[in-house]
């Protein structure tokens, strides 16, 4: 249980050479090794620059870094722009795509009593602990975890050990955990460092990833800029991170906006199943019977997997309570319980209402799964991102908050916040 770096500040701006330094004294502290692999998000979380520091560490490892894995989780596999973007300076021979349905070793399952006291009874099933088989099996000497802890709908605060279960992790390891945190109640977990979900990972991690070469590389980013670099081995330097991602990431609010506006950088989401990021970070900000608009000049699918896909526009958004007991009544969703969780996430719970703006998806498409739609142009003609701010606006005598990458914090007002 080893810390190799912590640095970080709310107003700490770490630059290419604090994490050049980082990043040689951490793998100086852990002596030589041959055979490394790097474990680093994909696209969708550019924002980490997590990017930047495979790319330091390629430089820094030469060819003792052997294999790069993106933890695609069910996102699609990186093209090679996405590649070229993300690690400009890592060789593409060196890249191997995680293929969450087939290429799993399920190290073991966290016990089912375990698993039902920490949920309260949501989920009583044993959890399985799985990841991708070159991590388990691959013969590396170090693996390096790299990612961002910030906000996260599943799982309280995103990254740590939920990049090998779940970013590597298989159909059953993603499927229930997303279940089992959405059962429980999302809005109970957010920006929560310690909650069900998290201590079930941390449990399989204590029993199956002893011995595993596992060593954690977490940013903290706030305005685009590194907040703190966060390096170890063990729950103490996750809990490190999340500490001051809270201080970066999650702003309480005083009033409860009547309408919010998100704007969803088309480069970036190009479906609900990640654009819903507009929900789940506002959700706890909104206030009753109000309004989030989504601008989504991207988004063209729902799901990115074609299944998720299929069953997202068959049962579409709806309050926990009805999910769940179409859970129980259809094989379809039974199969595929992230797509349940999913489901639940995105939806308001009947408490405000969600108009979506999207690029390339009809009104029917968009109504069929249960949201208002919005026609994109007219509504950024009447909203113009561009002369619009991160939070409190004016527009046209309307006071609104605007929010231009929600999947950068969490907005919460304090009566949501009962602890």
């Amino acid at each position: 249980m080893t810390l190799f770096y912590a640095a970080g500040a709310p107003d700490a701006d770490l630059q290419t050479e604090d994490l050049r330094g980082a990043l040689a004294s951490a793998l100086d502290q852990l002596g030589d090794r041959r055979r490394v692999m790097a474990v680093p998000p994909d696209l969708s979380r550019a924002h980490s620059q997590a990017g930047p520091i495979t790319c330091l560490l390629h430089e820094l490892l030469g060819d003792r870094l052997t294999d790069v894995m993106p933890a695609l989780g069910t996102h699609k596999a990186m093209t090679d722009a996405e590649l070229a973007e993300m690690y400009p300076t890592v060789p593409k021979e060196l890249i191997r795509v995680h293929r969450w349905r087939d290429d799993i070793v399920t190290l073991g399952e966290v016990p089912a009593d375990y698993v039902a006291e920490q949920t309260e009874g949501a989920w009583t099933e044993a959890w399985p602990a799985q990841t991708n088989k070159l991590i388990a099996n691959g013969g590396h000497d170090l693996i390096l975890s790299i990612g961002q802890v910030v906000p996260h709908e599943v799982i309280g605060m995103a990254n740590y050990n939920k990049n090998i279960f779940v970013g590597a992790g298989g159909v059953r390891g993603i499927n229930e955990s997303h279940y089992l945190s959405a059962a429980y109640g999302m809005e109970r977990i957010m920006g929560r460092a310690d909650n069900p979900l998290r201590r079930i990972m941390n449990h399989a991690q204590d029993l199956f990833c002893g011995d595993l070469p596992i060593v954690y590389v977490m940013t903290v980013v706030g305005d685009g800029k590194i907040r703190g670099l966060f390096i170890g081995d063990h729950h103490d330097c996750f809990e490190q991170a999340a500490e001051l991602s809270l201080q970066v990431n999650f702003d309480i609010l005083d009033q409860a906006p009547k309408k919010v506006v998100v704007s969803l950088d088309p480069h970036e989401f190009h479906s609900t199943w990640l654009g819903n990021k507009s929900i789940y970070r506002t959700r706890m900000a909104i206030a009753d019977e109000g309004e989030l608009i989504v601008l989504a000049p991207g988004v063209r699918m729902f799901g990115e997997d074609p299944e998720i896909d299929r069953l997202i526009r068959k049962y579409g958004y709806r309050p926990s309570a009805e999910i769940q007991q179409l859970v129980a009544d259809n094989d379809d969703l039974r199969g595929n319980l992230s797509a349940a969780a999913h489901l639940i996430h995105g939806s308001p719970e009947n408490r405000f209402t969600v108009t979506y703006c999207p690029g390339h998806l009809s009104r029917e498409e968009i109504e069929g799964v249960g949201y208002q739609y919005g026609d994109l142009a007219e509504m950024t003609e009447r909203y113009a991102p561009e002369n619009l701010k991160l939070g409190w606006n004016e527009v046209n005598g309307e006071r609104l908050f605007y929010i231009p990458n929600p999947a950068l914090g969490l907005w919460a007002h304090k009566s949501r916040l009962p602890d």
